[in-house]
């Protein structure tokens, strides 16, 4: 299941909608036909052994995490002036203060063009097992040097071209130094990489759902339990497995049923490989209910439609709206608490009379 510029290998089927010969009466919204749960719910605990609390942190070993570099990495993905015409910035399509995304099927980038893929969500994204939807990066720390010198997002044209902004500014120069004490030159366009990704890795979301692993069986309510139940009763989490509920293989969209639009080949364009066509990463469930629209192609409004969609494309399965709003209601338990204090700008340095100034072509 992938959702969320993703899927959901759980649920799926678009139900049609009848009319009567005359004006009928506004059906109720799909989340209010779910039937209430009046007795407990009971979830064999062997149905729990695919998922995991979220770890402590997403330490990396080539990364070693400082506080000094991830203060750097925080000021760095606020920092517009790392785009050619210093109006776009990390934040500017992962919102942190949105739950790491914008709320577009596709982003605005540099002089308003709008990019293929919808944007994922920031949060938890470290703990993938690649970058990207294609895979294309392996790790945040690759990730963090695309979207800089992409021409149709922040649009830098080097990485020269970046170390010169960074250098032009002393409060930069100091925070690298800071946060790189043993390199000789520390503005470098890897390590502004390296510290973007130490600031991504501390974006972790633990809520409810985790509290509900760790033995807190009130944690979630009796409805959730019964959404997760028919979660595992419809197979999404044969994608959607671990901590982050996906993030962890690649999935073909369109596996059982053939997907609607074809016209982004997916990991093939990476690979060259046929076989890759419309393969994709699975997304991450965690804060779903936060991050539509949804898919690869931010096609799907709302989280029951997709999860319907996903059960039909991905498993072969027409899920009623009913049984698609209880899995629904399950991923609503998933939206986890942000880290206070990371979520806001920090003081960025003032330009000098040596900044580079905005390059409007």
């Amino acid at each position: 299941m992938f959702v969320r510029t993703s899927f959901l290998a759980c649920a799926l089927a678009a139900a049609a909608c009848t009319k009567a010969p005359e004006a009928p009466p506004a059906p109720a919204p799909v989340a209010q036909r779910v039937t209430p749960v009046n007795k407990p719910v009971t979830i064999d605990p062997v149905r729990l052994a695919a998922f995991q609390p979220l770890p402590a942190d997403a330490a990396s070993p080539t990364n070693p995490s400082t506080d000094e570099k991830v203060a750097l990495g925080r000021m760095l993905y606020f920092e517009k002036r790392l785009s050619k015409n210093q109006d776009v910035s990390c934040n500017s399509c992962h919102g942190l203060g949105t739950f790491g995304v914008d709320g577009k099927p596709t982003s605005t980038g540099h002089k308003g063009q709008l990019g293929g893929r919808n944007s994922p969500t920031v949060y938890n994204a470290a703990l993938h097992f690649v970058q990207f939807w294609d895979g294309r990066a392996a790790d945040v720390e690759a990730q963090a040097k695309g979207p800089v010198l992409n021409p149709g997002e922040m649009a830098m044209p080097s990485a020269k071209a970046v170390e010169t902004v960074l250098a032009s500014m002393p409060e930069y120069e100091q925070a690298f130094q800071k946060a790189f004490p043993g390199d000789r030159k520390p503005v470098t366009f890897d390590n502004m990489a390296l510290a973007i990704a130490a600031f991504e890795r501390k974006l972790l979301t633990p809520g409810r759902w985790d509290r509900f692993l760790g033995g807190e069986a009130g944690a979630l309510t009796e409805p959730e339990k019964a959404g997760f139940n028919k979660f595992m009763e419809t197979g999404c989490m044969a994608c959607h497995m671990g901590p982050a509920l996906g993030g962890s293989m690649f999935q073909k969209a369109g596996l059982v049923v053939p997907w609607p639009n074809q016209a982004d080949e997916g990991r093939a364009g990476v690979t060259k490989k046929p076989e890759d066509k419309l393969f994709f990463k699975v997304p991450s469930l965690r804060n779903v209910a936060k991050t539509a629209p949804y898919f690869h192609d931010g096609a799907t409004a709302t989280l029951v439609e997709a999860v319907k969609v996903m059960a039909k494309h991905q498993l072969g399965k027409e899920l009623s709206d009913e049984e698609a709003a209880s899995i629904a209601t399950f991923l609503g338990a998933l939206t986890g608490e942000v880290p206070s204090g990371l979520t806001s700008q920090p003081a960025l340095p003032a330009s000098t009379a040596k900044t580079p100034k905005p390059d409007p072509t």
